[in-house]
């Protein structure tokens, strides 16, 4: 091989593996490729909401009202099944941690041991569910609703269980 086609071949050698440390380097800083990466959310996973005469309570992410479920105890989620199929957990991914927005009190959230498996979101130790027949922000058709088992309250910001009908 000649000299200057050496020379050119080191070049183009050069330049493809600068640019795979590129590649690599972008891949790596946006987080494709590495499975330790951890999702931050925008979205609070506790937030709070003036639903009619419940007053201000704890809402997810997307509006809708969360509830306690008195069984529970404030030790462990007891819902499950069927039931958890009616009164959704509100869940978290492993290594995230519930965040707080509104009137909500970061010092009051945490998570339990899921027995459908991962983690729920907790409010003063009460695991948190959803209902399935709210259908939309601002809905409480479970407030002191007697369903699967036992009774389901709303929880205010303090972390007082509300037991008004409403």
């Amino acid at each position: 091989m000649a000299v200057g086609t050496r020379l050119t071949s080191r070049r183009i050698g050069a330049i493809a593996a600068v640019a795979a440390a590129v590649a690599l380097s972008a891949a790596v800083w946006s987080g494709a490729g590495h499975a330790g990466t951890r999702h931050v959310t925008k979205t609070p996973t506790v937030t709070t909401r003036k639903v009619g005469k419940l007053g201000v309570i704890l809402v997810n992410g997307k509006g809708r009202t969360l509830y306690m479920f008195v069984p529970d105890k404030r030790t462990k989620v007891t819902c499950k099944g069927s039931c958890a199929i009616i009164w959704p957990p509100l869940k978290i991914k492993a290594g995230q941690k519930p965040t707080a927005g509104g009137a909500a009190k970061k010092s009051l959230l945490g998570t339990v041991k899921n027995p459908g498996g991962g983690r729920v979101v907790t409010y003063n130790r009460w695991p948190l569910y959803t209902y399935i027949t709210d259908h939309k922000p601002g809905q409480a058709t479970g407030q002191a609703v007697d369903n699967s088992g036992g009774l389901w309250y709303v929880l205010s910001p303090s972390g007082k269980v509300i037991k008004k009908k409403p």
